[in-house]
């Protein structure tokens, strides 16, 4: 009777073996999966604040959302998406640059040209959703995942997702000097 119970031991113990050897393939499939499901999540609800901005101009033509709220109080938007590669789903919100720059336009403007760099063709300004209510007359026209990591698939060749650019009038060919304002360049 001790020797089955020896044996016994034994294979459960060469099964809990292969087991975790399994989990430890497993683990990595699984983030990597998650991750990718992330990445689609994050292209669908970047361009759901598209559309809405979309449909908040064909309403109210020549004005823009200034906050996400008014998007969703204006039934433009279902809800307020979070961002789905940040553990607090705050987005990084990107505004118009106006005819009329604003002081803020001003002084990050004046910025890139003391540092010796062209006017770009296209520029956008980028700000942090909490720090949205410290610009004046913000003109959203739409989001960014604040989360710097390095993607899995490459989107409109960017490469990080704070790079993954999600606006009204945006043109996938042509890639628009990022102001930031609130945080360091890259």
């Amino acid at each position: 009777m001790k020797n089955r119970a020896g044996y016994t031991f034994l294979i459960v113990l060469i099964m809990m073996t292969i087991l975790a050897i399994g989990l430890l393939v497993a683990v990595p499939v699984w983030k990597t999966e998650i991750r990718r499901e992330a990445e689609e999540e994050l292209i669908f609800r970047g361009n759901q604040y598209v559309e809405a901005v979309r449909r908040f101009q064909i309403k109210n033509p020549g004005a823009f959302p200034k906050s996400i709220e008014e998007l969703v109080k204006g039934r433009f938007l279902r809800r307020a998406y979070p961002d789905p590669m940040t553990a607090d789903g705050l987005w990084d919100i990107i505004l118009q640059v106006g005819t009329k720059p604003s002081a803020w336009e001003r002084a990050a403007r004046n910025a890139g040209e003391t540092a010796g760099q062209a006017a770009p063709a296209q520029q956008v300004f980028v700000v942090p959703q909490g720090s949205l209510s410290s610009v004046e007359n913000a003109r959203i026209i739409g989001v960014v995942s604040r989360s710097p990591r390095a993607s899995f698939r490459i989107y409109q060749d960017n490469e990080t997702y704070d790079t993954w650019l999600f606006y009204y009038g945006q043109d996938p060919n042509a890639h628009p000097e990022i102001v930031r304002l609130g945080r360091p360049e890259k």
